[in-house]
């Protein structure tokens, strides 16, 4: 039964108000849970009048469901939910983070089964970068492990180009401004370095677009290699590049929770 707080949508659809306190999700959480797209991609499909509910189109956000009653429509289709999927996956290099891509470059998904094409991924890594990436086809997993209020952390190992010193990393935590926008890493380490490049293990609590090879540009030094190794707790450990795995319940839980101490994605790969 589709709830809002407004009477007059409540009324065109003849919905009961008694109705509206029992099993009610909101519309956008119900698009992301039924693999439709991210939560925030669903908002912008109801805001473009793309989605039905009992026939009637919805464009509010704050409006709620009775998944078990409620008919919801995007673009004419029917919606259902479908069995939650979280997919873990070692991206290579030369790849979009992308179920699919219209350009016909390679996207992640095309590593995955066809019948999966409803996933999506969490979070991003540039076309560049190899490592770590999950998808899934559930909104609110995607919300908490990419939302900046979540912070959840990730850890990278970038190779720079020529030796860095030391003081460049505590620029890097201190934070700095690159093309007009903050930039700060939680923690950098020098792994190893000498006069034709460095490794240095970084780790980002929010993930904006190519941070941490803008962390490096703002000091003048060039990212060569990139790779995540890292999301909240789980470790991209020893699953070969280019091939996935599913996570385990216990693994789930343990990326939403608030521990710190890391787990491993083994590789039961495909």
């Amino acid at each position: 039964m589709l709830g809002h707080d407004t009477p007059a949508l409540h009324s065109a659809l003849r919905i009961p108000h008694s109705a509206l306190r029992t099993e009610m999700v909101r519309l956008q959480k119900f698009l992301a849970d039924a693999g439709v797209a991210s939560r925030r991609a669903s908002e912008q499909i109801i805001l473009a009048g793309r989605v039905a509910v009992n026939g009637h189109v919805v464009q509010v956000l704050g409006t709620k469901i009775d998944p078990t009653r409620d008919r919801v429509n995007v673009d004419g289709a029917p919606v259902k939910l479908r069995r939650k999927l979280y997919v873990a996956v070692n991206k290579p290099r030369g790849y979009i983070c992308s179920r699919h891509d219209r350009a016909k470059r390679r996207a992640v998904g095309d590593l995955l089964p066809k019948e999966w094409d409803n996933l999506y991924p969490v979070g991003r890594l540039d076309y560049e970068s190899e490592g770590l990436i999950f998808l899934t086809n559930d909104g609110e997993f995607c919300l908490q492990l990419t939302h900046p209020r979540y912070g959840v952390r990730k850890k990278y190992l970038a190779t720079v180009e020529g030796r860095v010193e030391p003081k460049v990393l505590g620029e890097l935590i201190r934070g700095v401004v690159h093309e007009g926008e903050r930039l700060k890493a939680k923690k950098a380490r020098l792994l190893s370095a000498n006069n034709s490049h460095s490794v240095v293990e970084v780790e980002l609590a929010e993930g904006k677009n190519r941070e941490v090879r803008r962390l490096f540009e703002s000091q003048g030094l060039t990212v060569s290699h990139l790779r995540r190794t890292q999301i909240g707790r789980l470790k991209l450990a020893d699953l070969p590049v280019g091939k996935w795995r599913t996570l385990t319940e216990s693994e789930i839980k343990t990326l939403l929770s608030n521990s710190s101490r890391p787990g491993r994605v083994v590789s039961h790969e495909h």
